[in-house]
């Protein structure tokens, strides 16, 4: 008998109220994984209680990197639980950029984040759901 899981992880976030984002994202089917939703539309819909470990690397957590890197994180859980594909790493990534300008980061600084993510962010991408033995 085999067995799946997911390991966990420690985040420092917890949404205290739900969001809706549209991503641009066009997805064939609606779904519905735990407090995250994906409409046809290309709607992200985050319940709230969703937790996330906010900016990841050497980065100070700002308030014009939060809502960029929860939109960031939630799409890449959904890729990691395999809802969307790979190939929707880079919308992910290009929203990160966007969200974080119109929030007010400084160009250079979104810029840099950007650039570190299309370089590194893929390895946080790789499938959650573990198969054993």
């Amino acid at each position: 008998m085999k067995i799946r899981y997911k390991e966990k992880s420690t985040y420092k976030y917890t949404l205290y109220e739900g969001v809706l984002f549209e991503t641009g994202i066009r997805v064939d089917r609606s779904f519905d994984i735990g407090p995250l939703k994906m409409q046809l539309g290309g709607t992200l819909v985050i319940s709230a209680g969703y937790s996330w470990d906010g900016p990841s690397g050497p980065t100070i957590d700002t308030k014009t990197f939060m809502r960029g890197s929860l939109i960031h994180d939630a799409i890449y859980q959904l890729i990691r639980e395999g809802a969307l594909t790979l190939m929707d790493r880079k919308r992910a990534d290009d929203l990160l950029k966007e969200i974080c300008l119109e929030d007010g980061m400084a160009r250079f600084r979104a810029w840099y984040v950007y650039k570190i993510v299309r370089e590194f962010g893929g390895k946080h991408c790789k499938p959650a759901i573990i198969t054993a033995p």
